[in-house]
Formats: C-alpha cells, structure tokens, sequence
C-alpha cells in the first residue's frame, strides 16, 4: 500500500499533468471567445470570425492591436489571392497581366487589377505599422497616435481601392461571366478589410 506522502505526490503530479494537457484547449478557447467578441462590432462579423479563425499566427491575438494585425495581414493575403486570380483570368499574372494581358482584355479589368495591386501595398504597410515598434510606444501618446492614423489611412486606401475596382467593373466592356467571377473575390476582399478597419478603429488607450 502506498505511504501517504508518496500518494500526496501521486496526486499532485497528476493534477498537474492534467491542468498541463487542459491548459492548451483552455488558451484556444479563450481566443476563439475573443474574436467572436470583437468581430461582433464590424460590419461583417460571420466573415470576420470565418477568416481570423484560419489565421495561422501563433500565439493567437489576444489584444485589440494583435487581432487588428491578424486581421491586416488576412486581408493582404485575400487581396493578393484576387490579384492573382483576376490576372489568370486576363490570361496572365502579376506586372504582365497589369500592363496588357490578353489582347482585347477589357480596360476596367485592367484598372481593377491596379486597383488590387495597390490595395495588396497598402495592407502590408498597415500590417507591418501595426506590428513595429512605434506602436510599442505608451497608448495613447503623440507617437503612438501617430503610427495609428497611418495604419487607419493605409486600411482606408486598400478599402478604396477595393471599391474602386466594384464600380469600374459594373461599366461596359466585361462579359457577365467574368464580371461576375471577379465581383465575387473583390467583395470577399472589401468585406475582410472593412472588418479589419473596424478592428483597428478599436485598437487606443482603452483598448491596447
């Protein structure tokens, strides 16, 4: 039979290993709250906790700043996948399908192939201002301040463009088919970055 104080640290150590295996699928759980919580406050929250659910950064956000990064870089990442499906479509990718693409190609596509272009540059900017080291800085201070409203003008800029590209595509010269493929992956990608607007709107003094 075993000795008490041999039995107490039996016990101890498998409270232990069992508050050890728990710990994990409690941590994930507490994130996943975090995010349902704070997409509830964009214009898209099913999307918004659909797309940061995949987001593969490790350890998961679990501030208003890293979820609002999360969701920067999600977005670069859908706009840049849209960009490169819109330049197959011309029958081409990247800088080629920008300048000419097949011949014939309809120049709003073109233009919205900018258009994405651009937005992808401005997301990465806002991803990479919202992870420096300015926004280290103490909340709420003129620096800090500072980096925010860049990160707010980038976001901005990417949702503009992103709306750009919609309209010029309702004009003549793109077959319905096409259209229609495009304006689904470009409206995915302004929803994403709408979300990720809303989420940076969040990140302040009181929300750090």
């Amino acid at each position: 039979m075993p000795r008490p104080a041999l039995l107490q640290g039996l016990l101890v150590a498998a409270a232990v290993l069992a508050m050890a295996a728990a710990s994990p699928a409690n941590s994930e759980a507490a994130a996943s709250d975090f995010i349902r919580k704070s997409c509830r406050d964009t214009q898209y929250p099913s999307v918004c906790v659909q797309s940061l659910a995949s987001y593969g950064g490790s350890p998961p956000p679990r501030s208003p700043r890293e979820l609002a990064r999360a969701a920067l870089s999600v977005s670069a990442d859908r706009a840049r996948a849209a960009s490169a499906y819109v330049g197959r479509l011309c029958g081409g990718g990247g800088a080629a399908a920008r300048k000419g693409a097949r011949k014939g190609t309809a120049g709003a596509v073109r233009d919205c192939l900018e258009n994405l272009a651009d937005s992808v540059g401005h997301l990465r900017d806002a991803a990479q201002e919202m992870g420096g080291a300015g926004m280290g800085g103490r909340a709420g201070s003129a620096a800090f301040k500072w980096h925010l409203s860049n990160v707010r003008t980038w976001c901005s800029a990417a949702l503009t463009d992103e709306n750009t590209c919609l309209d010029g595509l309702a004009g003549r010269g793109v077959d319905a088919k096409t259209r229609a493929a495009i304006r689904g992956r470009v409206v995915e990608v302004a929803q994403v970055t709408s979300n990720a607007l809303a989420l940076v709107n969040k990140v302040g003094p009181a929300g750090y």
